[in-house]
């Protein structure tokens, strides 16, 4: 039932968050458009949207034009855009064309990406509404020279980052004035090429903190909720590999603590959609990072434990509806884990594994959700991110979640391509991760978990065995 004036949604994605979008709009009676690049021609999303138009043999340039994504949108009929995460999904301008034809964006107004995707503004923004930052320069560096003064006033380690950065990129951790002198061009040179612009600012590096974030809601009637939090402590090179909600390494009262910071964080810019406030804990101090003003890859764990779809309430919320949830109303259940299976190599430093996926099988049972856009035969292009898929489960222990995800990946069958569902194993099975006790160190300090042997399942050695008899006989 189509409970928003909306009739007809352009995805301005790929793959499976696309797909995830499509999927919503099914179920609320609105018609789906799909973008494709050539390299996405036959990508499930492309196959399972109501109409689907290509934008061209260039990879990526369609999917990072906000002019074109409009005026195809204005052309097919479409009353709305979902951006989904990465590509155009934070970028102002976007919303903006939106503002201006008449079309909902599905995702906050033009003047709050700005600001909030502005590091610097938005840290005065949260200073303003009294939520705890970390210590740090007071807007953009001037120069190296400004860099080197203010890291000597803040005190080192540092953490150099591009203003408008995000996704663990244009950032460097510098440890003394030698190794800012050096990365000062380099954060510059990545900002510049990945964000268009070469701003850059200081904060105090906090020494292998918990990374915990909250996903909020809010509309456009003053009504602002959070969904909970989720641990993303398990990361790499600051790129998350496993999510979970809620943390098993919080209290009853930090829970309640950083709930409330995250919806005075959006309350205090007029926020609307769905957002996550993003925050670090040291101690019992947490500390502001940032805010995603788009819906998060790891979205997936919070609806399993509220059972609230988060991109349905972004449409309704588009569509000027209130929300359909007070706060009394979000209750959470059990723990979920989200892990991301990558198309990489762990044991190769993680060099992407791209390629054609010879054999894949979902996993399920109770408790297993996977949110993907693979299948078998389907080749994996080398232009964007190495995710191939998400799996998601839910039990009502962190005992019995832990146990399901090692089932669950068990269960799973993916070939062609080198994963990280074996490294996960290695992870799951630690016993410092098991008890909750990890923080974004662990990586770092388990090296050991590498040494993994590729797992076989013992149909596939028998059908090996019986292939090399074959071959041997002379069949």
């Amino acid at each position: 039932m189509n409970e928003t004036r909306l009739k007809k949604t352009l995805i301005a994605n790929r793959g499976e968050i696309a797909l995830r979008i499509v999927r919503a709009c099914a179920e609320m009676s609105i018609r789906s458009v799909a973008v494709y690049s050539e390299a996405d021609r036959y990508g499930l999303y492309v196959k399972r949207a109501d109409e689907a138009y290509s934008l061209g043999e260039d990879p990526l340039a369609g999917y990072l034009d906000p002019v074109r994504i409009v005026n195809l949108a204005v052309q097919t009929g479409c009353d709305s855009i979902h951006p989904g995460y990465g590509f155009l999904s934070e970028n102002a301008a976007l919303a903006q064309l939106c503002e201006d034809k008449g079309i909902a964006f599905i995702g906050p107004t033009s003047a709050v990406i700005h600001r909030m995707g502005d590091k610097t503004q938005a840290r005065k923004s949260m200073i303003a509404a009294g939520i705890p930052v970390t210590p740090g320069s007071d807007g953009n560096l001037d120069s190296i020279e400004d860099a080197l003064q203010q890291a000597e006033g803040i005190g080192y380690p540092i953490m150099l980052k591009a203003t408008s950065g995000g996704g663990g990129r244009g950032i460097r951790r510098c440890d003394n004035a030698e190794e800012l002198t050096k990365q000062y061009p380099r954060v510059i040179s990545e900002a510049t090429k990945a964000f268009g612009s070469a701003e850059v600012f200081l904060e105090k590096c906090i020494i292998n903190p918990k990374h915990i974030e909250v996903q909020i809601l809010a509309d456009s009637h003053g009504n602002v909720i959070h969904l909970f939090e989720r641990d993303c402590s398990i990361q790499r090179r600051n790129q998350k590999l496993i999510e979970i909600a809620p943390s098993p390494q919080l209290t009853k009262a930090q829970r309640e603590y950083i709930g409330a910071l995250a919806v005075r964080a959006a309350a205090a810019v007029n926020y609307r959609s769905a957002g996550t406030v993003e925050f670090l804990l040291t101690g019992e101090d947490f500390y502001f990072m940032e805010m995603n003003t788009r819906i998060q890859v790891e979205h997936t764990i919070s609806e399993q434990i509220t059972g609230v779809d988060i991109v349905r309430e972004q449409m309704r919320i588009a569509a000027g509806l209130p929300l359909s949830y007070s706060q009394k109303d979000i209750g959470y259940r059990g723990f979920a884990i989200q892990l991301r299976i990558n198309a990489e190599d762990p044991k190769n430093d993680f060099l992407p594994s791209f390629g054609r996926i010879t054999h894949y099988y979902a996993p399920g049972g109770p408790g297993v959700r996977v949110d993907t856009a693979i299948y078998t035969g389907y080749e994996i292009p080398p232009y964007y991110d190495s995710m191939c898929l998400k799996l998601i489960v839910w039990a009502l222990t962190w005992e019995e979640t832990v146990a399901r995800a090692q089932r669950a990946i068990d269960d799973m069958r993916l070939h062609g391509i080198r994963t990280t569902a074996n490294y996960y194993q290695k992870i799951l099975a630690n016993e410092d991760f098991r008890k909750g006790r990890f923080d974004t160190s662990f990586v770092v300090e388990h090296p050991e978990l590498l040494n993994y042997s590729e797992k076989r399942h013992p149909s596939e050695v028998a059908l090996a065995l019986a292939a090399a008899i074959a071959a041997h006989a002379g069949w």
